[in-house]
């Protein structure tokens, strides 16, 4: 089966070139979402590890429901903080709130230097279909 490389016209606006998700033999790998709105893409990000931990989720939320998807259906997640120390606990307090106790992803996270457009975090995920 061919991969089929989707970019949606109302997710946010890529910050380099990629698409939005790939996806092969009902396999799905969502590019990092930063914390971008995408209703106004230029403007500031929102103040604060939570509040741009929601604006992740919520990108990641919309590009899974653009493929029939949701959180559900999340394997696994990479997350990318750029003050890991400081913001580690108060990024997984808000990160958790997307997934149900018994069905959270496998994951990682690492501490980085920097991120694109001066982010704190920045989360990407692969799913699967659930008929693939």
């Amino acid at each position: 089966m061919d991969p089929k490389f989707h970019l949606f016209s109302n997710g946010p606006r890529p910050v380099a070139p990629f698409s939005h998700a790939v996806e092969s033999d009902g396999w799905v790998m969502l590019t990092g979402q930063m914390p971008t709105d995408p209703a106004a893409p230029d403007a500031p990000l929102p103040e604060g590890i939570e509040a741009q931990t929601r604006r992740v989720m919520d990108n990641l939320s919309l590009i899974l429901a653009e493929l029939g998807l949701d959180m559900s259906h999340v394997l696994q997640c990479r997350c990318y903080l750029t003050e890991f120390e400081r913001d580690y606990a108060a990024f997984n307090e808000t990160y958790q709130g997307y997934f149900p106790k018994d069905r959270r992803p496998a994951r990682t996270t690492i501490g980085v230097t920097a991120l694109a457009v001066g982010a704190l975090v920045e989360i990407d995920c692969i799913a699967r279909r659930p008929d693939a």
